[in-house]
């Protein structure tokens, strides 16, 4: 589907002012100095001080900030114009240097000329993507040798389930481009949004293997039964900070983690 990008950024485009607004990216009490980050990630980042970081679909960069905070040189790219935009002042209030840049995923190698210590990634990335191959290739391209790859993702099961967890609607495995209609925003389900989408399910063996073969060694590898966002509906919080639905409880995995490191040679 030759114009998903054009759709796509609209879409992320649309959302931007919504999401600054909400609740669920509390930009004020991001600025005074709250983390975006969860345990879940930061179990994987390590001391971060010093080190130069590249983040992959960083939306309006609230992760880049905290992980320039955390000590990094961060570098944050996402394919919405609108999302750059607020990134970039939002560091400015924030008193953090990010750089940010506009691009699709794909494109970077053509923009950037640069590796990392880290490349980071982390819930609702690679859904936007078509081909994981080349999304891989791109990871290990931007890695230094002994690079690390960190990411935190939505488990492809939950994306099988329609939006009220009432049924099986979609394959596990990437069968074909998902093109929908969407009403909200899952910031803001009441937002006044409508918005055209494309996206893809990736299964765990897609994104694993295509790791592994661009030279990528997972060093962990882990499932949850929650999710630190409440951003499906029918969901309930059953500790502070940790999400499941009413229906499935911790029945069913809603979150993964990857942590891989680029071999020498």
């Amino acid at each position: 589907m030759e114009n998903y990008l054009e759709i796509n950024k609209n879409s992320w485009n649309a959302k931007v002012e919504t999401h600054l607004e909400s609740d669920f990216y509390f930009v004020d009490e991001f600025i005074k100095g709250r983390t975006s980050l969860n345990s879940i990630e930061l179990e994987l980042l390590d001391d971060l001080a010093g080190k130069s970081v590249l983040h992959l679909q960083c939306h309006f960069g609230q992760d880049s900030i905290s992980l320039s905070r955390m000590g990094a040189k961060v570098t944050a790219v996402d394919l919405s114009d609108k999302a750059i935009e607020a990134g970039i002042s939002l560091a400015e209030k924030c008193h953090e240097k990010v750089e940010f840049i506009c691009s699709d995923v794909y494109e970077l190698p053509n923009i950037l000329d640069e590796t990392f210590d880290i490349v980071f990634t982390s819930y609702g990335t690679i859904g936007w993507l078509p081909d994981l191959e080349k999304w891989a290739n791109v990871v290990s391209h931007f890695l230094k040798p002994d690079g690390h790859f960190i990411m935190a993702e939505f488990h492809p099961v939950v994306w099988m389930y329609d939006d009220d967890f009432t049924e099986v609607s979609y394959n596990y495995f990437n069968e074909k481009p998902i093109s929908e209609t969407y009403e909200g925003t899952y910031a803001d389900f009441s937002a006044d949004i409508v918005q055209d989408y494309v996206m893809w399910n990736h299964s765990l063996s897609e994104v694993l293997q295509n790791l592994i073969s661009k030279n990528l060694q997972i060093k962990t590898f882990k499932e949850f039964d929650w999710s630190p966002y409440p951003c499906f509906r029918h969901i309930e919080e059953f500790e502070k900070g940790k999400w499941r639905t009413t229906k499935f409880g911790n029945r069913i995995p809603m979150v993964y983690s990857i942590k891989a490191q680029k071999k020498s040679s």
